[in-house]
């Protein structure tokens, strides 16, 4: 697969327990943006962090939260996001999405 060298990044900020069809929520939408064609999609845990309702979420073992951020990022061509989150919109109850230009230096892989 190519990518033109200005490309996409669209980021979601969920909940770690936030679910959709008996699956976690980043899971079915990293699934749903492969049937998609999306070139490609990164899960990332937090550490630590707070969202619109101000409370505050950690890994620290002294306050343990159940609910850590999730960050999931997928870059292609901004046309391709843009119809990617019309899908995923409304399954995202609570959390942030943002989408940025950016300029692609490299996307290849292997072949075997």
């Amino acid at each position: 697969m190519e990518l033109p060298q200005e490309g996409s990044l669209l980021r979601i900020i969920i909940g770690e327990s936030s679910r959709h069809e008996g699956k976690h929520l980043y899971e079915w939408i990293v699934i749903k943006a492969r049937e998609c064609g999306i070139a490609g999609a990164t899960v990332t845990r937090g550490m630590m962090g707070y969202g619109a309702n101000s409370r505050i979420k950690t890994a620290s073992i002294l306050c343990l939260s159940e609910d850590l951020p999730v960050i999931i990022e997928l870059i292609d061509e901004q046309e391709l996001l843009e119809d990617f989150l019309e899908i995923i919109d409304p399954v995202i109850g609570e959390g942030l999405v943002t989408m940025e230009k950016m300029h692609i230096r490299l996307y290849r892989h292997t072949k075997k």
